[in-house]
């Protein structure tokens, strides 16, 4: 099957289809979205950078009745950033419809957020802990929602989301739909969502996007201490757009401090960023404002940076897993080769091999020369 699943849905999901220049649909999509226009209970795992959002989100859009003004359709996330990262995706997709959306995020205006809806939005996305704070003010009515999204389900289904999670399944009607979407997906999440549903069916896709051919992985060796200046090297030899991984809190905030000193214009992302300087640092590296992004691997969950060229791992990735999920951020969908770079001790140049091997790619060795990438 190729593009005939967008084929058969409405007239602005195709024109919105064409607009933003895919091909054909990716695995997940051609696999979740007939199921979820059928009203089937779906459990789906694909790696991060596979469509995961709209493999959920088109099949809702086309299901949606914008003549019916409540809201139809619910949409959970762990973060802030996936929350309004979803929200900005239903509003590209939505464009040329009737279709109104809302997004709501524990540490917002409350009061605000009872004004939007009074605006009547068919779909909401949200955090668990506010949207149930919203649903017992009785100001979201669950009794005519259709389909419920739990998406990065192995983030909420975890005991300090649980419950709240549970409250708002248990408010809906019991005919509604269940739908999870996770990277990584546990036999624990997986019996856990299977006791909301009826009959749901599982889909499993083992692509690995970070492994998208045109992607470059390089390193250079370096001593601990020395990797602040190369990321000052790097950052002269003028790259497109750079996400920096970093292992904790309290290194990335030194590392923002050092390279502030060292004149450049770092954002930053992690669990303690306060909600507007989260949003700031978002809108500077996805309009281009600042080139450089530092963030945790938490705070980076399902963040899609268009024209994101580079890829920097300060710290060694801890697994395989991780050094997919991080390099999987460049060379994402509809968009053309990226870079990934490791800095590496000598002591852990070993152990990065390794992982390239495990994951069939070929690593190049790279030194500064002169200001310039050069060979080692």
């Amino acid at each position: 099957m190729n593009s005939s699943i967008i084929e058969q849905l409405k007239p602005f999901l195709q024109e919105n289809w064409r607009k933003q220049g895919f091909a054909n649909p990716t695995a997940i999509q051609e696999k979740s979205i007939p199921l979820i226009l059928e009203n089937r209970d779906v459990i789906a795992q694909s790696p991060t950078g596979t469509g995961k959002t709209l493999a959920y989100l088109l099949p809702i859009l086309e299901r949606v009745d914008p003549g019916l003004p409540h809201v139809q359709a619910v949409i959970l996330a762990s973060s802030h950033e996936l929350v309004m990262q979803i929200f900005q995706e239903i509003q590209d997709w939505s464009s040329g419809s009737e279709v109104k959306a809302a997004s709501f995020i524990g540490g917002g205006n409350i009061k605000r957020q009872i004004e939007k809806l009074k605006k009547r939005p068919h779909i909401i996305a949200g955090t668990p802990g506010r949207l149930l704070e919203l649903i017992k003010q009785k100001k979201i009515k669950m009794h005519e929602v259709q389909t419920i999204v739990i998406d990065e389900g192995d983030q909420l289904l975890v005991p300090e989301h649980l419950q709240t999670v549970n409250g708002i399944v248990d408010s809906a009607l019991r005919d509604r739909q269940i739908v999870l979407f996770s990277a990584t997906l546990t036999e624990k999440t997986e019996e856990l969502a299977k006791e909301w549903m009826n009959k749901p069916e599982i889909i499993k896709v083992e692509e690995a996007p970070s492994l998208n051919k045109a992607v470059e992985h390089i390193y250079f060796v370096c001593e601990e201490r020395d990797k602040v200046a190369l990321i000052g090297k790097l950052m002269r030899t003028e790259p497109e757009k750079v996400l920096v991984f970093a292992n904790d809190i309290s290194e990335l905030n030194v590392l923002v401090s050092k390279l502030t000193y060292e004149g450049l214009t770092p954002s930053v992302l992690h669990s303690e960023t306060k909600k507007q300087d989260r949003e700031n640092a978002i809108r500077n590296i996805r309009s281009g404002k600042s080139n450089l992004l530092l963030a945790t691997d938490v705070a980076a969950r399902g963040l899609d940076i268009k024209g994101l060229s580079h890829v920097l791992h300060l710290d060694l990735s801890k697994d395989l897993n991780q050094y997919v999920h991080r390099s999987g951020r460049t060379g994402r969908l509809g968009s053309d080769g990226g870079t990934v770079v490791s800095f590496v001790t000598p002591r852990e140049e070993r152990e990065l091999k390794k992982i390239a091997r495990e994951l069939g790619i070929e690593l190049h060795k790279k030194m500064f020369y002169k200001g310039e990438i050069a060979d080692a």
